[in-house]
């Protein structure tokens, strides 16, 4: 049992790490949110302290604003549609015996690990060169005219390389939660003669209702800042601005900080928006 002494003890120890972990957040949090109400442009010599709120009026009222948060909308959701309905097919296949395979496993999870800008290096240069490129070779073989996968579909040429990078994580989320499932249900299920398509549907997605809400919530958070892979690819061009990728061009190209920060704040306020609603909706489904 701890007594008082150790307690005080404990929190003496812990309090180097977490001032260093506050300081970590809250002075970059802090001079964002100063900036957001000062007209600070470094290069033109412009630095008036105290603006009100003319540098959100402006970010938001800006039609390259909706247009960011709707490309981000639908990156995200079509990232997550992908990637989660392709997760449950690749689970269940993993979980049956196949010869190699714990190789197949590591080689299903290794896009994981690979970093967003050499992913995007190499789906830009190796797979989708309009010239070269391995998808152009499969168009030829097949009798079809290549295209510039980039120029042509840069949305959903994007949509594509993320979804290839998060795909391994919802599919190890799936497959741990597939290897809890008691095999008893679904054997009871299958002498009951239910076909496979209602074990499916009756029996196994109702089991990973639980893992399929952890993978929305985890990476919705991180889908939310796509900065990497389109900064190599398209660089925002083509209809494939981000809300991350407009604060960027307003902080660095237009070289407006003060603008650059009030759409840091908004976009920091919206993820904890989104946050807050998935990490209500994980807690239901956690108790249900």
């Amino acid at each position: 049992m701890a007594t008082k002494a150790s307690t005080s003890a404990a929190r003496l120890m812990m309090a180097p790490a977490v001032t260093l972990l506050l300081g970590w957040m809250l002075v970059p949090l802090t001079m964002t949110l100063y900036f957001s109400f000062a007209d600070y442009r470094p290069l033109r010599g412009v630095f008036e302290p105290w603006i009100g709120f003319d540098n959100y009026a402006r970010f938001t009222s800006s039609g390259s604003f909706w247009d960011a948060i709707w490309a981000t909308l639908i990156m995200v959701g079509a990232i997550l549609a992908i990637t989660v309905t392709l997760g449950i097919l690749l689970a269940l296949l993993l979980d049956k015996p196949i010869f190699g395979q714990g190789v197949v496993r590591i080689l299903v999870i290794a896009p994981f690990f690979v970093m967003p800008t050499v992913s995007a290096l190499v789906w830009k240069n190796m797979m989708m060169d309009p010239v070269n490129g391995v998808l152009s070779h499969v168009f030829r073989f097949f009798g079809a005219t290549p295209f510039d996968w980039l120029t042509q579909a840069p949305l959903t040429s994007i949509i594509l390389i993320v979804s290839w990078q998060w795909l391994p994580f919802a599919t190890l989320i799936l497959l741990t939660a597939i290897q809890s499932l008691d095999g008893e249900q679904l054997e009871a299920a299958e002498m009951d003669g239910a076909p496979p398509l209602k074990r499916f549907w009756f029996i196994i997605l109702p089991h990973l209702a639980r893992a399929i809400t952890i993978v929305i919530l985890i990476q919705t958070i991180f889908l939310l800042g796509i900065f990497a892979e389109i900064f190599v690819t398209t660089q925002g061009s083509f209809g494939t601005r981000t809300l991350t990728y407009l604060v960027f061009q307003r902080v660095l190209e237009s070289q407006n900080v003060g603008l650059g920060s009030a759409g840091g704040i908004i976009a920091v306020i919206l993820a904890n928006i989104v946050a807050i609603f998935l990490m209500r909706a994980v807690g239901k489904n956690l108790d249900a």
